[in-house]
């Protein structure tokens, strides 16, 4: 014959200031975990920033510095749309264009050419 013995539990009533102040306690310990949790996540970025950049500084000093590439000069970017003009005849209009404003055509940027008709002037 098995005897089960059960405690009863006894529920306490709390005051409003009471329960305002556990819920307060709850905040701010949460708030609490949550600060080092982010503590310790910035402290494990810092350790591994420090490894990536003893790791990179060793392959710098590996590496020739011939195989460095040579810095480019900065050019026009993208492409160019064309209207009712051929590729031979556009680039004749950005060669002139460079040569009449003595700029060296890398440095000029062109968006769009397009072929004026006497007739839509």
């Amino acid at each position: 014959m098995t005897f089960l013995m059960a405690k009863t539990v006894e529920t306490k009533d709390f005051t409003i200031s009471e329960g305002l102040l556990y819920a307060l306690i709850g905040f701010v310990l949460v708030l609490v975990v949550l600060i080092v949790l982010m503590g310790f996540i910035y402290l494990l970025s810092y350790i591994i920033r420090k490894f990536a950049d003893r790791k990179k500084s060793a392959s710098a000093t590996e590496e020739p510095a011939a195989a460095v590439s040579p810095e480019l000069a900065p050019g026009s970017s993208g492409s160019v749309k064309l209207y009712n003009v051929d590729e031979r005849t556009a680039a004749m209009v950005m060669a002139i264009v460079a040569d009449e404003l003595k700029t060296p055509l890398n440095e000029l940027k062109f968006i769009s050419i397009k072929e004026i008709d006497e007739e839509e002037k």
